[in-house]
C-alpha cells in the first residue's frame, strides 16, 4: 500500500496547467523554500545550536542558487516520456536533486580545498571562520572540514528524505528509486575516481572520460532525465534514447566546465579560475592538451602540463593557459561541445518529444554547453 502523500506538497505542486522547463524550475523554488522550511521545524525539534550553527547554514547554502539545470532535464525527460498532468512528483524531484547537490558541492571543496563556492566562502572555510571568530579551541581548518562534511551529510539526508517520500507516493516509486540510487553510486565512484588520479597522477584521456562521465555527465544530465522519464513510465526505447542524449549533453556541460575551470571570470562562475590548472586536476582539457604537446613535440607545453610540474619553479597557471592555447587543446575542445551538443540534440529528437519540448531541451543544452547562441539555433 502506498504511503501518504508527503506534507511538503502545495499548491503549486498539483497545477494541471502546462509548464515550460523555466516554469517548472521556478515552481521547484517554491517547493524548495517549503522543503527547506520544514527540515529547519524538524532541525529546532531536535537542538538549537545545531540548527543555527549547521541546519540554517546549510539551508542558505541551497538557496544561494546555481543553475538549477537538473530540475529543468527531469522535467525535459518527463515530458519526452509524455508526461503530463499532476507536476508534483517531478518538482519534488528537482527539489530533491538540488538538496543532493548541495551535498556534492560541499564535500567537493573540502576534498579539492576551494576557497569559493557560489560566490562566497566554501562551506568548511565558513565554519573555520566562525570557529576563529568565537575564539575556539584546536585547529579552525580541522573543524571546517569536519564540519563541513557533516554539512554535507545533512544535505544527503533531505535528499534520501524528500526522494523517499516522492517515491512512495508514485506509481512509478520503485522505478524512481532505482534510477537515483544507480545515480548515488555514480556520483561516489566518479569522485573516487577523480581522487584517485589525483594521487597517482594520472594525465590519460581515457582515465579523464571516465571521470567526467561518472561525475558529471551522468549526474547532472542522464539520471536527471531518466528520473524525469521514469515518473511518466517511458519504455525502454525512450530511456535509451534520452540516456545517450544526456552523456552527449552532459560531456559537452563538463567540457565547459573545464573551459572554465581555466579560463573563466570567477565574478561570473564564483569560483577560482585557477584552481584546476594549479592542482593539475585530470580533465579532458588537460589530457588533451598533453596529447597534443606530445604528438606536436612540444616539449616546453609537455612539461607545464605535466602531473608533477607543481615542483618545479616557473611553471606557472599563466605558462599552462598559454600551453593550452598554443596546442590547440583549448579549441579543440571548444569544437568537441559544439559536437556533443548537436548530438544530444539528435537523441533526444529520437526519444520521440514533441517539438515544443525539443526545443526547451536544445536551451537547456546551449546553457550548459555554453554553445554560441545561432549554433544553438541551428540544433533545433
Amino acid at each position: 500500500m502506498l504511503g501518504p502523500r508527503p506534507t511538503v506538497a502545495g499548491p503549486a505542486e498539483t497545477n494541471d496547467a502546462p509548464l515550460t522547463a523555466p516554469g517548472a524550475t521556478r515552481a521547484m523554488e517554491a517547493v524548495l523554500e517549503r522543503v527547506l522550511d520544514a527540515r529547519l521545524r524538524q532541525a529546532r525539534d531536535t537542538d538549537a545550536v545545531f540548527t543555527h550553527e549547521m541546519a540554517e547554514r546549510v539551508a542558505a547554502f541551497v538557496r544561494r542558487g546555481g543553475k538549477r539545470l537538473r530540475t529543468a532535464f527531469v522535467w525535459c525527460g518527463w515530458r519526452a516520456a509524455g508526461g503530463s498532468g499532476d507536476t508534483g512528483a517531478v518538482l519534488r524531484t528537482g527539489a530533491a536533486l538540488e538538496l543532493l547537490q548541495a551535498c556534492a558541492l560541499i564535500h567537493d571543496d573540502v576534498m579539492d580545498g576551494s576557497p569559493l563556492r557560489r560566490g562566497g566562502p566554501a562551506m568548511h572555510v565558513d565554519f573555520a571562520r566562525g570557529h576563529r571568530a568565537g575564539g575556539a579551541g584546536g585547529s579552525a581548518e580541522s573543524f571546517g572540514t569536519s564540519a563541513a562534511v557533516l554539512a554535507g551529510d545533512l544535505a544527503l539526508a533531505w535528499a534520501d528524505d524528500l526522494l523517499t517520500e516522492t517515491a512512495l507516493a508514485s506509481p512509478y516509486g520503485t522505478r524512481l528509486n532505482d534510477e537515483w540510487r544507480a545515480m548515488r553510486t555514480e556520483m561516489v565512484a566518479g569522485q573516487y575516481r577523480d581522487l584517485r588520479a589525483q594521487a597517482s597522477g594520472s594525465s590519460g584521456a581515457e582515465e579523464a572520460l571516465t571521470i567526467a562521465v561518472l561525475k558529471s555527465a551522468r549526474y547532472t544530465v542522464v539520471r536527471p532525465l531518466t528520473l524525469g522519464a521514469s515518473l511518466a513510465g517511458a519504455d525502454a526505447r525512450t530511456l535509451g534514447a534520452l540516456r545517450a542524449a544526456g552523456r552527449c549533453a552532459g560531456l559537452a556541460f563538463q567540457l565547459r566546465d573545464d573551459l572554465l575551470g581555466a579560463f573563466g571570470d570567477p565574478a561570473l562562475t564564483g569560483k577560482p579560475a585557477d584552481e584546476d590548472l594549479r592542482s593539475r586536476k585530470l580533465t579532458p582539457l588537460l589530457a588533451v592538451a598533453v596529447r597534443l604537446a606530445q604528438a606536436g613535440g612540444d616539449e616546453d607545453a609537455a612539461a607545464v602540463l605535466a602531473p608533477d610540474a607543481d615542483a618545479r619553479p616557473g611553471h606557472t597557471v599563466e605558462r599552462m593557459r598559454a600551453a593550452l592555447e598554443r596546442t590547440g587543446a583549448r579549441a579543440e575542445v571548444e569544437s568537441r561541445i559544439a559536437d556533443l551538443a548537436a548530438a544530444a540534440l539528435r537523441h533526444f529528437e529520437a526519444a520521440g518529444a514533441a517539438p515544443a519540448v525539443r526545443r526547451e531541451f536544445a536551451e537547456l543544452v546551449r546553457r550548459a554547453a555554453g554553445v554560441a547562441a545561432q549554433h544553438a539555433q541551428e540544433l533545433v
